[in-house]
């Protein structure tokens, strides 16, 4: 830890800057396609892993097994997702052609708003962002414990196509014990 004169002020901007790009980012990009957080958020897990049960969908979005099965329903009677026989008493959730598209979208419109933000900032600023915020995402991969849960609206092609994802990393990392 490096906790100097202002660390304070800093992680106070840290916040704050945390707070405005959520809501620019995933709440924006939620109410662009007309659904909740938790929505656009298992619609983009089911749109790389599809398949999981109803409990596990909820588990890497944060929500309950009740309030999971209650956006599931709701997914499901707007023609997002379908559910299927899983394994034993689960159900599997899968999404529809429209959900793939919406998926599409809710990533495009995420991107859209992250890309203009770090524009801002010169090409040495933004490496030094990239650094700073895979250290980040590391300490919190250590607070979280769950790279499902951190990575529950991230664009995973981003961090597969010739990149090191830091979440995953440090996932791999606590799974050897380092």
């Amino acid at each position: 830890m490096h906790d100097g004169p202002d660390t304070t002020r800093t992680a106070n901007l840290l916040g704050a800057t945390a707070l405005a790009v959520t809501d620019l980012a995933i709440t924006g990009s939620a109410r662009a396609v007309g659904l909740s957080t938790s929505a656009a958020a298992a619609l983009v897990i089911l749109s790389t892993a599809p398949g999981p049960s109803v409990s596990d969908l909820g588990r890497r979005i944060g929500l309950s097994q009740p309030a999971a099965a209650r956006m599931v329903a709701s997914m499901e009677s707007t023609g997002l997702v379908r559910r299927a026989p899983g394994a034993g008493r689960e159900v599997s959730v899968h999404p529809t052609p429209d959900g793939e598209r919406t998926a599409a979208a809710l990533l495009a419109a995420r991107e859209s708003a992250l890309r203009r933000l770090v524009a801002a900032l010169d090409p040495d600023a933004q490496q030094a962002l990239a650094a700073a915020l895979g250290t980040l995402l590391t300490e919190l991969h250590g607070e979280v414990g769950s790279a499902e849960l951190l990575c529950r609206m991230c664009d995973r092609a981003c961090c597969v196509d010739g990149a090191v994802c830091p979440v995953g990393q440090a996932q791999r990392d606590s799974l050897r014990g380092s």
